[in-house]
Parts: structure tokens; C-alpha cells; sequence
């Protein structure tokens, strides 16, 4: 099973990356996290034989910018697309004429499930939870192949996080505040939580992305991320676009 970040920034596209998107490769199917900007790159690494799945921790638009670049895939097992309570609405208006291709037009079958009702319709297991944002947000917990995968983008420090990441092989987390802030009003990580986060739960490894691109604007900034974290957290790595990862 391999990781791949597509896009590793928040908020908008800049030198250090675009927005929010990675891809778990397993034996059977093909998993995205999220699908910011990044998305586009999905061809360079998905030739679409197997199923690909489109999970969506919430809408906010870096979050779905990518999915005006479904039209250019040709995914000819199907794409399903999960996300919250809400998900067919919202994407009938945004996935949508005049904004973008309608899914029922794109060249390949495409559904729409929502999480977490619709949770046993999928291949593999996974367990959502509400995080703690401004917005309606789900985090994320994947079993696969064997191993926990847990995905927690735009949230504060909250017992559901925790709940996810227990024991989870992998734990990817946002690191959208710079070291020592906090809005209470616009909840967020910064490397000292998200560290936190991988501790307490007893998560084995740690994986930032979701770099604010207005605070992060630059490599060295994440680098400094990636240090304080550590202190807290020594098996945390930070995501850039590219890297790629085996579980």
C-alpha cells in the first residue's frame, strides 16, 4: 500500500504546493483524501482499472477545487464520491452546471454516497466522526490491507480526533496555525497539537499536510513545523507535493 500527496497546501495554490489531495494505492481500489487543486495530477498515478473513491472530509473550496478536473480521467471501473450528511445537494449545485461538468455527463459511472449512513456500501471499512471547525467537518479512519490510516483536516484539539486516531498505523493531520497559535473561532493545528494529537492517541507514525499558505510560505517554515513536532512527536513527517509514502 502506497501514499501519494497530490497537494499538501491549505487555503490556495502557491510555489509550495497545491491544495489538500493524497492517494492511498491499495491491491484493489484507489483512495483520495480530499480533492483540492491537487487533484489533477490523479492521471499520473491512477490509470483507472480499478475502482477509485473520492472521500470528502467536508466542502470547503480548497477542499473540492479538484473536482472541476474530473472531466480529463477516464476511470473506467467508476468513481464513488463520500462525504458528509448533505453530500448529494451540495454537489449537485457544485459538480454542476455552470460551474463545472455535471457528474452524470463525466465519461465514466460516478455515485455519490453519504457518510456515515451509507458507510456499508463500500468496500473497505471506515469509521467518521464530526471534528471541531467552524464548518461541518468529518475525520476519518480507514482500515486497509491490514493497517489504520486516520485523516483529520481542519479541526482544533477535540475528543473525536482522538477517538480516529487511537492506534492508527498512520495519522494524517493538518498544520494549518504556525507554532503556538490559536483561534478558537477558526480551529485548527498547530505542530505542537498535532504532535500532541499522535501521542496521546499512541499512533505509530505522523504525517502534517494541509500547510496554510499564507503562514507557510515558504519550505523553511514547514521545516520548522516539522521540528517542533518532532519534539513532541518524534515519528512525524511533513508532507510536501510528491511525496510518497509505504505503509
Amino acid at each position: 500500500m502506497e501514499l501519494i500527496f497530490l497537494g499538501t497546501n491549505g487555503w490556495y495554490d502557491a510555489p509550495t504546493g497545491n491544495t489538500v489531495c493524497a492517494l492511498i494505492k491499495t491491491a484493489d481500489f484507489d483512495i483520495v483524501l480530499d480533492a483540492g487543486s491537487g487533484l489533477y495530477k490523479l492521471d499520473k498515478y491512477c490509470d483507472g482499472t480499478r475502482p477509485v473513491f473520492i472521500l470528502l472530509s467536508h466542502f470547503h473550496l480548497d477542499h473540492i477545487a479538484g473536482l472541476h478536473t474530473l472531466v480529463k480521467l477516464r476511470l473506467k471501473k467508476g468513481l464513488t464520491i463520500c462525504a458528509g450528511r448533505g453530500a448529494r445537494r451540495l454537489l449537485d449545485v457544485f459538480a454542476n452546471r455552470p460551474f463545472t461538468m455535471p457528474l452524470a455527463e463525466l465519461p465514466y459511472p460516478v455515485k455519490v454516497l453519504e457518510l456515515p449512513a451509507q458507510a456499508a456500501k463500500l468496500p473497505f471499512k471506515i469509521t467518521t466522526l464530526p471534528l471541531l471547525h467552524a464548518d461541518p467537518v468529518l475525520g476519518m479512519r480507514l482500515e486497509l490491507e491490514g493497517k489504520t490510516v486516520t485523516y483529520c483536516t481542519d479541526t482544533g484539539y477535540c475528543r473525536n480526533a482522538l477517538k480516529l486516531a487511537a492506534g492508527a498505523d498512520l495519522l494524517i493531520t493538518e498544520c494549518a496555525h504556525l507554532p503556538g497559535e490559536h483561534n478558537p473561532g477558526w480551529p485548527h493545528f498547530n505542530p505542537e497539537t498535532a504532535g500532541k494529537l499522535a501521542l496521546e492517541s499512541g499512533a505509530k507514525r505522523l504525517v502534517l499536510t494541509h500547510f496554510s499558505a499564507a503562514r507557510y510560505h515558504k519550505p523553511a517554515l514547514r521545516a520548522m513545523a516539522l521540528r517542533l513536532a518532532r519534539k513532541v512527536f518524534p515519528g512525524t513527517a511533513a508532507a510536501s507535493d510528491g511525496l510518497r509514502l509505504r505503509l
